[in-house]
């Protein structure tokens, strides 16, 4: 398979600001609603707007903020919060999909220091690749595993065939229809990361959206970040746990939904 990578424009990049950093501005400009351009679209606190800082070639990057709290975040939004933002943010990755411009569109999360964000302010960005398929390296299998839940139209699982490793849950929903049960378990997937999964040491976490092969629904697809194994980094080999740890999480993973559910 040919490899045609997405070019960085660096001179870009030197320039955007990031709260990890000691020697960028620490100044967010998410929190300066007031001075925010090139809006899309907005619900109440959530804003969809054009990336100020491109540093993709032959690419539409935008970036929607989740929320008015500057340290919030998917795992403390309360449950309606988080609700409304999961269906805007569907809504979002539609209109961006449906246009003929793009060859695919990109929908993700980064949280934390080891996520590759550069700012702590809570948001999405949703990208339109105007010459490349961002899903070549996807299978269908990435999205099947060991499963934790089946309910309505809601399909949860710990990964067996994970695109990075080593424990990966995925959040699908069946269709295009109902988000509500997807987005609490988006959440409460999210929750498990930071709280339980490695006894609390995670500090960052991905969300990737992908849609399904099926031609309906997505895969919500939640992965713990830390610095990547040499497999993947050299030869995009991804590693997984072995099913008796697998089966443990998935008991784990139940046990902290019930928990979280009979709050």
């Amino acid at each position: 398979m040919k490899n045609n990578p997405l070019i960085f424009k660096l001179k870009i990049a030197k320039n955007k600001p990031s709260t990890f950093r000691k020697d960028k501005n620490n100044v967010c400009p998410f929190c300066d609603v007031e001075h925010l351009t090139d809006i899309y679209k907005q619900k109440e606190e959530m804003i969809w707007l054009h990336n100020r800082y491109p540093t993709l070639t032959d690419t539409l990057q935008t970036v929607l903020i989740e929320s008015d709290d500057h340290n919030g975040d998917i795992t403390t939004y309360d449950k309606n919060k988080n609700r409304k933002l999961i269906a805007f943010a569907r809504d979002c990755y539609w209109e961006t999909e449906k246009t003929e411009r793009f060859q695919s569109v990109l929908w993700y999360k980064n949280y934390g220091p080891k996520s590759s964000g550069s700012l702590i302010h809570p948001h999405m960005q949703i990208v339109g690749l105007e010459k490349e398929d961002g899903y070549k390296y996807i299978q269908a299998n990435n999205f099947e595993g060991i499963t934790v839940l089946k309910k309505e139209n809601i399909e949860v699982n710990f990964s067996t065939h994970p695109i990075q490793g080593y424990q990966e849950i995925n959040v699908n929903i069946l269709d295009n229809g109902e988000t509500d049960l997807w987005a609490d378990w988006i959440q409460i997937s999210a929750q498990y990361v930071l709280e339980k999964m490695y006894n609390g040491r995670t500090d960052s976490y991905n969300l990737f959206f992908y849609p399904r092969f099926e031609g309906e629904g997505f895969c919500c697809k939640i992965i713990p970040r830390f610095y990547a194994s040499p497999y993947f980094v050299g030869y995009k080999l991804s590693q997984c746990n072995d099913n008796e740890n697998l089966e443990q999480e998935v008991k784990k993973l139940n046990e902290f939904a019930l928990e979280k559910m009979g709050e």
